[in-house]
C-alpha cells in the first residue's frame, strides 16, 4: 500500500515546474501539495506595510525581501517541504535559487483563523531547523498583537500589543501604528 501511495506523489521537480505560473500556489510537503486560501484585506494591508517598512531599510544591503509568492525551502528528516511565508528575507548573497530560499534570516506569516494553528506550530518547528533563520514574527490581523520568537532567546514567545517590534537582524523597530496602518482591528485578545 505504502509503495502505491508513493508512485503518485509528486517530485520536487515537478511541483516546481507546476508551481511556475499557477493560478493557485500550493505548499509542498514530502510529495502532497496543500492548496492555499487567499488572502483578506487586513492580511494584504499588513503584509505591505511591513513589506513597504522594510524594503527601504534594504537598499545597499545584500539583504532580498520578497513577499508572498517565495517559497522557503526545507529539508527535514530527508523529506522535502516548501512553504510560502507571508515575507521572506534573506541577506546571504548565497541564497539566490530563482523559486525558494533555503537561508532566510527573518520570516513573518500574517495569522488568519484558517492558518493560525499551523503557523504557530507545525510551521514554528519546522522553521527552527533552518540554521539561518534568526526571527519568526506572526501578526495577529485583527487585532493589535505581534508575537515573535528568536533564535537568541531560545525561540522563547515574545508578544507585543503596543509600542513597535524590533527586527533584530537588521536592527530597525517599527511601530504598530506603521503595522496596522489603515487596517480596521477589534478590541487586542
Amino acid at each position: 500500500m505504502t509503495n502505491l501511495a508513493r508512485q503518485f506523489c509528486l517530485s520536487v521537480d515537478d511541483y516546481l515546474a507546476a508551481e511556475d505560473g499557477a493560478e493557485i500556489r500550493h505548499e509542498y510537503i514530502d510529495g502532497e501539495i496543500y492548496a492555499m486560501t487567499g488572502a483578506s484585506r487586513n492580511h494584504g494591508l499588513i503584509t505591505l506595510n511591513l513589506a513597504t517598512f522594510l524594503r527601504s531599510r534594504l537598499r545597499g544591503t545584500p539583504c532580498q525581501l520578497f513577499a508572498n509568492d517565495m517559497k522557503v525551502r526545507l529539508k527535514i528528516a530527508d523529506q522535502d517541504i516548501f512553504y510560502y511565508p507571508d515575507l521572506v528575507l534573506s541577506c546571504n548573497a548565497d541564497d539566490r535559487a530563482a523559486y525558494y530560499c533555503t537561508a532566510p534570516c527573518l520570516l513573518v506569516e500574517v495569522l488568519s483563523d484558517s492558518t493560525a494553528r499551523v503557523d504557530r506550530r507545525e510551521k514554528f518547528f519546522a522553521y527552527q531547523t533552518i540554521p539561518s533563520l534568526q526571527e519568526y514574527i506572526l501578526i495577529e490581523q485583527n487585532c493589535r498583537a505581534v508575537e515573535i520568537h528568536r533564535r537568541a532567546r531560545g525561540w522563547a514567545l515574545e508578544r507585543i500589543t503596543e509600542g513597535s517590534v524590533r527586527i533584530e537582524c537588521l536592527d530597525v523597530e517599527v511601530s504598530l501604528e506603521t503595522l496596522y496602518e489603515d487596517v480596521p482591528l477589534s478590541e487586542a485578545v
